[in-house]
Formats: structure tokens, sequence, C-alpha cells
């Protein structure tokens, strides 16, 4: 029941690249998007106010995952691997929960000045929760698709 689990997950966002981008690596945007079932707090001293100023394949420290944004259940421990600014990150992480992480985002335009965002997601859950693959992929995907439909409403509303 163990291995790696995947999805891939894709939407049309209706604002150019430049915008999506600049949304999608702030800390605010992140925890828009995951609102309101889940928060991320990022390591007090790393200081960071966009993916775009991370030292690639450098650990980011420990982010700290919450349950509708109080319920501490989780952490990351952040490692941007690979970043092509403007386009595309690749993040490459162990969590309390997960033995691998890894989670990559592309902001490519679309049709009609519209931009298509993918993100592809890949985990291994730790030996104590082998057996919850089949459950955790999902409710992980599902996730992802809360945080797209909330992408795409912000900018719709615009």
């Amino acid at each position: 029941m163990g291995g790696v689990w995947t999805f891939v997950q894709s939407s049309l966002v209706p604002a150019d690249t430049d915008t999506v981008w600049r949304r999608v690596v702030t800390p605010e945007g992140i925890n828009d998007e995951m609102r309101p079932w889940m928060a991320m707090s990022l390591p007090p001293d790393a200081d960071v106010h966009s993916i775009d100023a991370v030292r690639v394949g450098e650990p980011l420290g420990r982010a700290r995952l919450r349950l509708f944004g109080l319920i501490p259940f989780d952490h990351d421990d952040l490692v941007i691997t690979e970043l092509e600014p403007g386009r595309r990150f690749l993040e490459e992480s162990t969590m309390a929960s997960m033995r691998r992480w890894i989670h990559e985002r592309t902001v490519l335009p679309g049709p009609g000045g519209a931009t298509t965002i993918t993100d592809r997601v890949a985990f291994e859950p730790r030996a104590f929760l082998t057996w919850a693959g089949p459950v955790l992929r999902p409710v992980v995907a599902a996730f992802f698709d809360h945080r797209q439909r909330r992408l795409v409403r912000h900018f719709a509303g615009r």
C-alpha cells in the first residue's frame, strides 16, 4: 500500500502570467489559496516575501501548517530545488507526515491573455502512514483543486 502518490491539475486563470506569478509566489497569495482549510507560516528567520527571492537548493526552514489557520497539524521543511522566475518552481521537501513532498507549479500563457496554471504533486507518506496513500491522494488533490478555484476567483473578481 505504500509508495509514491501523484496527480496533476490545471486551471485557466483570467489574468496575465506576470500578474498571476507575482501572486502565487508570495506567502499572502499561497495562504489565500489555502483558506479556509489551512494556513502556512514561513519560518520567522526566513524573511521571504516571494519564492523569487529564495536561494535555490538551500533549506528555507520549517513552515508550520495549521488546520483552519489555527490548529497546528504538520510542518514542511521547505526547499525550492528549481526556479524559473515568472514561469516555474519546484519544491522538494519533507514533512512530519511525508518522507517526500514534491510540488511543481508552472505558470504559462493561456488563450486570450489568460494564464494556465498547473500543479504537479507527488508525495510519499512516512512509514506510519503508508496505508493512508489511497485516502490522502484524493484529499490532497481536492485541496489543490480548491487552491486553484480560489486563485481563479481572486482574478475573476478584478
